[in-house]
């Protein structure tokens, strides 16, 4: 029997966009001719997986109807989410529509993860399908790079869950780390008797108010318009707090390969400076008397920089009106002012400069200084820079 995947497509995405009401959700976003969406689907088009069913709701169908094209999937089935309900209700929804068997492997996935090395998360897959069985659940657990506060983890024994972490500070995050934890991707995989049987035992309410949601739903071209009566009725719970949580049968299937959720401006500056020769023209260098800028990628209100500050290269002092900045160093020791704080920032940090902060760029040592800069705002030109100083003289005298 095949692998039935299952996208979970709901996602807003107001972690990235927190002060804006029209945000783009984070798995359409256009990085590149690509989205974290069409990577998915990408995905599941190898021959260990069936036809794909994705559960999202009214306000993404369009989208997502879209992508199925542009991505020539022709078999497919749609769940639509009539109300936010959170995972545990999305996912159950999935499971209950008729034409998947009680003993199909369901393979959960999230429509805004970017995994790379394919090739051994589908190995790990099939590996373990003859695992599954009425009861049990399979999560994907990544090997930590560093200790972030940005992921939950796991802990285990015997490739058995032991223990979920939910997103630790910095300190507790290297306990775990220390201790072999892995970052909890939220994929999970199981048989669909599987988790008719868990929610029956831990979630009553979830389990009968779904199953109605799920009979009377109509049907129509592919897609299960969920009963908004009944669906609304089920209590709004992750996954991972009313199932993985309670049960005890959970395993782990650990991977050592990139992934990332980018699920930050930090997350998404990494990418871009992990694969910036696909991005690089260079037509899009800029030189400057403090040492030179390339646009890697100019998105739909953000724009993704690199910037090479030569040896004693000092940026103005300066604000923008209209838009805010996400650095992340990857080279070199650059001293930085914001307002009326200075410190030293190391390869690998991150900063955040809110709109209308003064701040300021400077590398005092020998060692080139590399910023990928994520601007985000509704004006993303060299006009939205207000300067207060600068040693080369381009601060107009009033």
């Amino acid at each position: 029997m095949k692998i039935r995947p299952v996208i979970l497509c709901g996602g807003a995405g107001t972690r990235l966009w927190p002060n804006t009401k029209k945000h783009q959700a984070k798995q359409f976003i256009d990085f590149g001719n690509w989205t974290l969406l069409g990577k998915t689907l990408e995905r599941v088009k190898t021959p260990i997986f069936d036809a794909p069913i994705i559960s999202t709701n009214a306000k993404y169908l369009k989208q997502v109807k879209q992508h199925l094209k542009k991505h020539k999937i022709r078999k497919f089935k749609i769940v639509l989410e009539p109300a936010k309900r959170n995972t545990a209700p999305a996912i159950l929804s999935t499971a209950l529509i008729k034409d998947i068997p009680n003993e199909q492997p369901l393979m959960f996935l999230a429509a805004d993860h970017l995994i790379e090395k394919v090739g051994l998360f589908n190995k790990a897959i099939k590996k373990n399908q003859k695992k599954l069985t009425q009861n049990n659940i399979f999560i994907f657990g990544i090997k930590p790079t560093i200790p972030s506060s940005e992921f939950g983890y796991f802990l285990t024994r015997n490739n058995k869950v032991t223990k979920f972490v939910e997103k630790p500070k910095e300190t507790k995050a290297k306990q775990i780390i220390s201790k072999k934890g892995y970052w909890n991707s939220g994929m999970f995989y199981l048989r669909k008797d599987s988790i008719i049987n868990n929610f029956k035992k831990y979630q009553p309410n979830v389990y009968r108010n779904c199953n109605k949601a799920v009979t009377k739903a109509k049907y129509k071209n592919n897609v299960y318009y969920l009963n908004k009566q009944s669906f609304t009725k089920a209590t709004a719970k992750s996954f991972d707090y009313a199932i993985l949580e309670k049960t005890k049968d959970i395993n782990a299937i650990k991977l050592d390969i990139p992934w990332s959720d980018l699920g930050s401006w930090k997350e998404i500056c990494k990418m871009y400076g992990r694969n910036k020769r696909q991005y690089f023209k260079k037509k899009n260098i800029f030189h400057r008397p403090w040492g030179s800028y390339v646009n890697l990628f100019n998105g739909k209100e953000f724009l993704i920089k690199e910037l090479f500050v030569k040896s004693k290269g000092i940026l103005s002092l300066q604000k923008h009106h209209h838009r805010a900045e996400h650095w992340v160093v990857t080279q070199g020791k650059p001293k930085i002012t914001l307002n009326k704080k200075y410190f030293i920032m190391k390869p690998d940090e991150t900063i955040f400069i809110p709109l209308g902060a003064v701040h300021r760029i400077e590398n005092p040592y020998k060692k080139p200084v590399k910023i990928i800069e994520a601007q985000i705002g509704s004006i993303l030109k060299e006009t939205d820079i207000v300067r207060f100083k600068d040693v080369y003289g381009r601060v107009k005298s009033k």
